[in-house]
């Protein structure tokens, strides 16, 4: 028996390696969006939802999650992208409650909670807004690489905010794994999603 363990164990092995590289090629070979599977950052955060809660990235384990950081008085990337996560939430049906989408103001400043409750669930009643402190966004931020600048306006209210446009879709148990490139189409997320959920 001593002699056949390290052959049973190298099957074993040899199986398992198989089993997972086949798994990896299918999940890489059907995604449509960007696969970021494995990078090292984007681990999670901790903030506040626009009902007062703290919340963190572990919150939300057991459904997909999507994160889009942006800020409510954005012209045109902001609404447009809330517009199309509301749409992939219809496309997905009874499916869409599987999945959290969250929106990280890259303002805390301007971006109250009642702001964010009445601007973020209008989209899609799901939909979470999550603030910070300035410290805290700039640390949240700056985790998921996320590039924001502050662009002053006429007067010291009026600034706009240039920030990546884009978002990160996160795995049942909470592992970075798809980013969605804004200008994306619904039905192109909504077959990654599911991929996620099967």
């Amino acid at each position: 028996m001593k002699k056949l363990l390290p052959v049973l164990v190298a099957a074993a092995l040899t199986l398992s390696l198989s089993a997972c590289d086949k798994l990896a090629g299918k999940q890489a070979a059907s995604f449509q969006n960007t696969d970021v599977t494995g990078l090292d950052y984007a681990k999670g955060f901790s903030l506040t939802d626009h009902t007062g809660k703290p919340r963190t990235l572990a919150d939300y384990k057991g459904k997909v999650v999507i994160v889009f950081f942006g800020y409510t008085q954005c012209p045109d990337v902001c609404p447009t992208t809330m517009a199309e996560m509301a749409s992939v939430m219809q496309k997905l049906g009874p499916q869409a409650d599987q999945v959290q989408v969250l929106f990280i103001t890259l303002d805390p400043e301007r971006d109250t909670p009642q702001l964010l409750a009445s601007y973020v669930p209008a989209f899609d009643k799901r939909f979470v807004g999550l603030y910070g402190t300035l410290d805290q966004t700039a640390k949240t931020a700056k985790d998921f690489k996320v590039f924001y600048s502050k662009v002053p306006g006429s007067s010291p209210g009026s600034y706009t905010i240039d920030h990546m446009a884009g978002s990160y879709v996160f795995d049942k148990d909470g592992r970075l794994r798809l980013f969605i490139r804004h200008g994306g189409n619904a039905d192109s997320i909504v077959h990654d999603i599911r991929q996620l959920l099967s």
